[in-house]
């Protein structure tokens, strides 16, 4: 079916691609503080292709290392220090949708690209907000990608990548539940109060040498609890968080942001995250990709479908922490 106006789906295609980057950083790349870490780190990776995404994980040690003197055997058999985690492929949608009735108002180069990019703008901002839920989510919603709820579990076990935690134990997160606290004792009520109290031992229980927690998301109550137990000394980081809504406090050297249970944010949780061992893959063909457009067969309208294909990944869940009620 010719298009009513044939301009349009050249022009729309154009717009797309000047308004693409840009939209796409504000509203999706940009959209929580814990996706633009990942960005900046370069833990947002693209792939070409393969069954699965593949994660290399450097699991144990090399079991050579040995203190000997003069003629002592040396140990120099294979010590198996690799193995892999496989994530499935998960994929995404959004569409902008165009009448006869909206395309023929519009009509003229200048209102189809006011069309395109407003009708862009709204999508990418619905991709945002819903691509925000998905990184925060257990992935168990139908074709959902593993957001930190099932990488950085309430339990700290569950199969993740493939791999069953319960029987590779190197493979669990670390859990400070405030009902029955990692340090031992009783249970602890968070307040402004006692958040610090539940905070360092699961700091101190992720740190290893140089590798530690760089970033640290709250939900409300607990950055309320955490923000009023600083009141005479915190200090607000003026980082780049802030471009991503979230102006961040700082503990020992990890920022600590807030995000909102509408953006998927559990209630009563906090994520200490090694965001060195967390990434976002991506199919380079479909990385919020537009595909071209199509006429509805039985519609007068044009859709312009925006595609995504990838997972959230993990490649050491030890290094990764939740605290929770």
């Amino acid at each position: 079916m010719a298009s009513p106006n044939s301009s349009f789906t050249e022009i729309s295609a154009i717009t797309y691609r000047h308004f693409k980057d840009k939209y796409l950083a504000d509203n999706v790349t940009n959209h929580t503080a814990l996706h633009q870490r990942l960005t900046e780190k370069g833990q947002v990776g693209l792939v070409s292709g393969g069954w699965e995404i593949q994660v290399p994980l450097d699991y144990t040690e090399n079991g050579t290392y040995q203190r000997y003197s003069g003629y002592d055997t040396l140990e120099v058999s294979q010590s198996e220090v690799f193995t892999a985690a496989n994530f499935p492929w998960k994929q995404i949608a959004i569409n902008v949708v165009a009448s006869g009735l909206e395309i023929r108002q519009n009509s003229g180069k200048e209102g189809v690209i006011k069309l395109v990019k407003n009708k862009l703008k709204n999508a990418m901002r619905t991709a945002g907000n819903n691509f925000s839920v998905d990184m925060y989510s257990d992935g168990t919603t139908a074709n959902q990608i593993n957001g930190l709820q099932a990488l950085v579990s309430d339990a700290g076990t569950g199969t993740v990548g493939g791999i069953n935690s319960s029987t590779y134990t190197f493979w669990q997160n670390a859990l400070q539940s405030a009902a029955a606290p990692l340090q031992g004792g009783g249970g602890i009520t968070p307040s402004a109060t006692t958040i610090e109290s539940l905070m360092l031992p699961l700091w101190l229980n992720l740190t290893r040498n140089n590798d530690m927690p760089d970033l640290i998301v709250m939900d409300d109550t607990y950055f309320t609890f955490f923000d009023n137990s600083q009141t005479s000394l915190k200090r607000y980081t003026n980082t780049t968080d802030v471009a991503a809504g979230s102006t961040s406090l700082k503990y020992k050297g990890a920022d600590v942001v807030y995000d909102s249970v509408a953006s998927g944010m559990p209630d009563a949780h906090a994520y200490f995250l090694n965001t060195d061992y967390i990434g976002l893959c991506a199919h380079k063909d479909a990385n919020w990709t537009e595909v071209h457009e199509k006429w509805s067969v039985n519609q007068d309208s044009q859709v312009l479908p925006i595609i995504w294909q990838g997972n959230m990944t993990v490649s050491n869940r030890s290094l990764q922490g939740v605290m929770k009620a």
